[in-house]
């Protein structure tokens, strides 16, 4: 039998709706149903058996996946229309589409409120706040959550106190939609009350309210998050690193350099493993510019004896990358580890015969700053055997740091 995870590569929509009809495991209903919301093609077969689930599983479940499936796929109006035998407008100005909305939210069946909390979401406009606000006291907690998870989607900070006394909600799902949407909103309420998070009972919790903190771009989470940098959980400990990285990236212009000093004190202070090793994995998995720049960044200021070898082969090898800020300060933290480590590892890349020509003028020229007499040597032979003119440049430049030609 093929595996949902070969159908989710594959798209095979055929085998996905019927699974999602069929399957006698509600987990595999309910993973068929995730996947569909990201599928491509035969859009009208894919929404009709989202529909279809969404009003006639037998798992509660499984009718939410296949609503949240539906909102993904932009098609969740199809839903209320089956549910309240009413057509839905999707043309028109967005507040008056939104006080539409707002009637299906005290409908009896919960699938349509929770339809509904997902439209609003989805709309964006601040008409659907206070319907909103009232649903987080819905008495299902599938529909407390979609509306905890649309007031952050719409960004009203009038939300805020509403949501913050949801943090206590019994259920999980309420608690992580309701962090999550603080963390989208922001200001000094959510702030507070997001860091009140950090030593909840649930490691669920307490990763995405760590998650959430990245959102501010002050020093006022460094403290709670450098706590958590000691959580028993791997996963609580790499999405403390991760917002530590956002914060750095969201800080605005004046106060980033402060805020950099603070954050390298406080990590300095502690020999905390796990953020050399999160930063590694930024770097070597990271899509966002932004974020890989940081961690570079960072890399070279908090890097201790222990950990200075993985961090020097991970500042190597993007050298030569795309992005000329993250090559560039990667240069620049390579120089801050120095060590016998950072010039060994400098040496290797210009002697790698495929290593790219930038990233062989970076090594020559922070050679120039770890390197000793071996560094010289291998520098002023490479002057004369080396036709790129960049790294020749790069090589001089360092030489003369070291002493001049042998």
């Amino acid at each position: 039998m093929t595996s949902l995870f070969e159908l989710e590569k594959s798209g095979d929509v055929d085998q996905l709706t019927s699974l999602l009809a069929n399957s006698n495991s509600e987990a595999v209903r309910r993973r068929a149903a995730e996947i569909l919301g990201d599928a491509e093609g035969r859009r009208d077969v894919v929404d009709n058996a989202l529909v279809t689930a969404a009003q006639g599983d037998d798992s509660a479940g499984v009718r939410a996946a296949a609503i949240d499936a539906l909102d993904q796929r932009h098609a969740v109006e199809k839903l209320i229309a089956a549910l309240s035998g009413e057509e839905v407008s999707e043309e028109g100005a967005d507040w008056a589409r939104a006080e539409a909305l707002v009637g299906s939210l005290t409908a009896d069946q919960p699938e349509l409120r929770m339809a509904s909390a997902n439209a609003l979401g989805r709309l964006g406009n601040r008409a659907g706040t206070k319907a909103l606000v009232k649903r987080l006291g819905d008495p299902d907690p599938r529909v407390r959550a979609r509306a905890a998870r649309a007031l952050g989607r719409i960004g009203d900070p009038r939300a805020v106190s509403a949501l913050t006394r949801r943090l206590d909600d019994d259920h999980v799902e309420v608690r992580r939609e309701t962090a999550d949407s603080l963390g989208r909103i922001g200001g000094e309420e959510a702030l507070d009350a997001l860091v009140g998070l950090l030593d909840d009972e649930s490691e669920t919790i307490r990763r995405i309210a760590a998650d959430s903190l990245g959102n501010f771009g002050s020093a006022k989470p460094l403290d709670p998050l450098i706590s958590l940098l000691d959580d028993d959980i791997e996963a609580v400990r790499r999405a403390a690193v991760f917002s530590l990285i956002e914060i750095l990236s969201n800080a605005p212009g004046q106060q980033s350099h402060q805020l950099r000093q603070t954050m390298v004190e406080k990590l300095s202070a502690n020999d905390h493993r796990s953020v050399v090793d999160s930063l590694v994995d930024i770097l070597e998995q990271g899509t966002q510019a932004h974020q890989r720049r940081n961690a570079a960044w960072l890399l070279g200021r908090v890097t201790s004896d222990e950990n200075r070898e993985a961090a020097v082969e991970a500042l190597v090898a993007v050298l030569d990358d795309k992005d000329g800020m993250t090559s560039q300060f990667a240069a620049t933290s390579i120089a801050n580890v120095g060590g016998e480590i950072a010039e060994d590892a400098l040496l290797d890349v210009l002697d790698d015969p495929e290593a790219d020509s930038d990233a062989r003028a970076k090594a020559a020229f922070t050679l120039g700053k770890v390197g000793g007499e071996r560094a010289r040597d291998r520098l002023d032979g490479l002057i004369d055997r080396t036709d790129d003119e960049e790294v020749r440049k790069r090589a001089f430049s360092a030489l003369s740091k070291l002493g001049g030609r042998v």
